[in-house]
């Protein structure tokens, strides 16, 4: 399946975005789709992630109380909305996809090689 995200930019600390990822199919309910992101100079990091067959979502600790995913499962996409936007959150952000059988999963959800479908990723610029 392909991704394809939108919605990054640039914005001034403290203020909002919202990112979209649409799917190109139907995506199964045993998959769990996020967000993860990769600032210059560092490694990809899971962001927030949602497991489609019960909205249960995972969040790194960076984010919760900021960033919130949700789903519209009758559209095929995730969003992330991000609010209190910080310096620090400057990253390509990218949804990616893996297929679960019961959940994104409590120790698993941050692995990168477990997602098997990822989008192109967009810029978000936070100064």
């Amino acid at each position: 399946v392909q991704l394809v995200e939108s919605g990054g930019g640039s914005v001034q600390a403290g203020g909002s975005l919202s990112l979209s990822c649409t799917a190109s199919k139907f995506i199964d309910a045993r998959v769990c789709m996020g967000w993860f992101r990769q600032a210059p100079g560092k490694g990809r990091e899971a962001v927030a992630v949602i497991y489609k067959g019960d909205d249960k979502a995972w969040y790194t600790a960076s984010v919760k109380g900021r960033f919130t995913i949700s789903q519209d499962n009758a559209k095929n996409m995730v969003y992330l909305q991000m609010n209190n936007l910080d310096p620090e959150d400057t990253a390509m952000f990218t949804c990616a996809a893996q297929g679960r059988a019961t959940g994104c999963g409590r120790y698993s959800w941050r692995r990168v090689a477990d997602y098997s479908s990822w989008g192109q990723g967009t810029q978000v610029t936070v100064s």
